[in-house]
């Protein structure tokens, strides 16, 4: 009864965004590595969508200018 409606804001994402409904392994120790490599995906993009909107402070690579 007292349950929240919402989904937490990163398993909606890696639902809907990466279409992530069931895992294909059966297992624990297979699972835990689908949700680690998933998990591991979803880290990364957020990581690249900040370094291209300048909200990081730093590139990871120098620019290199011609």
């Amino acid at each position: 009864m007292n349950r929240s409606i919402q989904v937490e804001g990163a398993f909606g994402v890696i639902k809907q965004d990466f279409r992530f409904k069931r895992f294909l392994t059966r297992g624990k120790p297979k699972t835990e590595t689908q949700f680690f490599l998933i998990s591991f995906a979803y880290n990364v993009e957020k990581l690249c969508n900040r370094i291209n909107s300048n909200r990081f402070g730093h590139s990871l690579f120098e620019k290199m200018i011609a």
